[in-house]
């Protein structure tokens, strides 16, 4: 019988958030940074939000503690067991816009990206000067 490599496990929002938050999930050091423009980032809150298929995240399950780096700029619990390999930019633009956090971009300036929802029209949109919260 040979080992089994690959697992189907399924998350919802919520606990992807949680696990972030905790630490649980985390970058390998061969992640790059995070690169999306801001106009992608909404577009990915507005293929969710009209039930469009947003692709899967493979993570690889990791003990180790070293060559590994938090999602967003916040203090995190515990070291990532859990390592994204494909689907980092999906999961940081999800963990930045709704817990509110910068993210580092490639040129290591930090960023927090505001996205806004119009429910008259159903459309979600890049918050700029004339819309923003802040």
């Amino acid at each position: 019988m040979t080992k089994q490599l690959f697992k189907e496990v399924s998350y919802n929002l919520s606990k992807l958030m949680d696990d972030i938050e905790m630490g649980e999930i985390g970058l390998p050091d061969i992640q790059r940074p995070f690169i999306w423009p801001n106009a992608k980032v909404r577009d990915l809150f507005d293929s969710m939000y009209r039930g469009y298929p947003v692709g899967y995240f493979l993570f690889w399950e990791n003990q180790i503690d070293k060559g590994v780096k938090q999602i967003g700029t916040n203090i995190h619990q515990r070291v990532p067991n859990l390592l994204i390999v494909d689907g980092q930019q999906r999961l940081t633009s999800l963990y930045a816009v709704m817990k509110d956090i910068p993210v580092i971009r490639d040129n290591y300036n930090s960023e927090k990206i505001e996205i806004a929802f119009r429910p008259l029209d159903s459309r979600f949109e890049v918050a700029d000067a004339a819309i923003s919260s802040r």
